[in-house]
C-alpha cells in the first residue's frame, strides 16, 4: 500500500514515515501544497495524510482541490487545532478523518488501514462504481475515468477494462475474454484480443504516460492493482 504523507514538519514527517514503512507501507512525502498538489494528479495512491497548515495550498483548499477529480482515496487530515469549526470545515472539503496534534503513531495506523479496507470494500463491488488505482468506472452509466479526465471507450473495450478491473491483478486469458465478451457462437480470435487491447492501450495508458495494461506473455493480460504509478 502507498501512502502519501504532506507535512511540512520535517520530523514529524520523518516520524510518520518511520512509522508506516515499519507496517510495511510504502511512503513518499512532500512538504508544500502546490508541489503537493502537482504530485496527487500525476500519482495513484492509497491513502493521503495531510497537514492542514500547508505553506503553498493549505490542507483544506488542497483536498478540495483533490476531490474534484479523486472521490475515492482516503484523506486523513492533521491539525495543531481540536476546534470543531476546523474539523467540519475539513469534512466538508472532502476529507474522511481528522487527528489532532500529538497524536500515537499507532493510532494513525489504525485509522489508514479502516479507511484503506473500507475504501477497498466500496471499489470492489457492491455499488455502481469500480476503482482500481486512478482508474474509475461508473458500472451503471458506462463512463470511464482517469485523473478526472473522462475517457471514451467503445463497448467492448468498456467490457474488456471491466474484466481486467474486476480481476484485480489475476491474469486474465485470452480465451477468457473472448468466452465472455463474444460468447461461444460469435467468431473471434486471439488476434481480435490483441487489436482491442492496443486499441484500450492508446485510450486509457498513452495519454497519461502509463503503462497499466500488462501482457503476461503466454498467458494474457492484467492490471497490477499495487503498482506504483510513474
Amino acid at each position: 500500500m502507498k501512502v502519501l504523507i504532506i507535512e511540512d514538519d520535517a520530523i514529524l514527517a520523518h516520524n510518520i514515515n518511520e512509522a508506516l514503512t515499519s507496517e510495511g507501507f510504502v511512503t513518499e512525502n512532500v512538504y508544500d501544497g502546490t508541489l503537493a498538489h502537482k504530485l496527487l494528479i500525476k500519482e495513484a495512491y492509497d491513502c493521503i495524510i495531510m497537514d492542514v497548515n500547508l505553506p503553498g495550498t493549505t490542507g483544506f483548499d488542497l483536498c478540495k482541490q483533490f476531490r474534484s477529480y479523486n472521490n475515492h482515496t482516503p484523506v486523513i487530515l492533521l491539525t495543531a487545532f481540536g476546534e470543531l469549526e476546523d474539523k467540519v470545515k475539513g469534512f466538508d472539503n472532502g476529507a474522511d478523518d481528522y487527528l489532532t496534534k500529538p497524536f500515537y503513531m499507532r493510532e494513525l495506523i489504525l485509522r489508514i488501514n479502516s479507511l484503506i479496507k473500507r475504501s477497498e470494500h466500496k471499489s470492489s463491488g457492491g455499488n455502481d462504481h469500480l476503482i482500481l488505482n486512478d482508474i474509475s468506472i461508473n458500472l451503471a452509466q458506462k463512463k470511464v475515468e482517469r485523473r478526472g479526465t473522462e475517457i471514451t471507450l467503445t463497448p467492448r473495450e468498456f467490457q474488456i477494462l471491466v474484466k481486467l478491473c474486476k480481476n484485480r491483478g489475476d491474469v486474465v486469458s485470452k480465451s477468457d475474454l473472448i468466452r465472455e465478451i463474444w460468447g461461444a457462437s460469435v467468431d473471434a480470435n486471439t488476434n481480435t484480443i490483441e487489436v482491442y487491447i492496443n486499441f484500450l492501450r492508446n485510450k486509457i495508458d498513452k495519454p497519461f504516460g502509463e503503462n497499466s495494461i500488462k501482457t503476461k506473455v503466454g498467458f494474457g493480460y492484467y492490471i497490477d492493482p499495487h503498482e506504483d504509478q510513474k
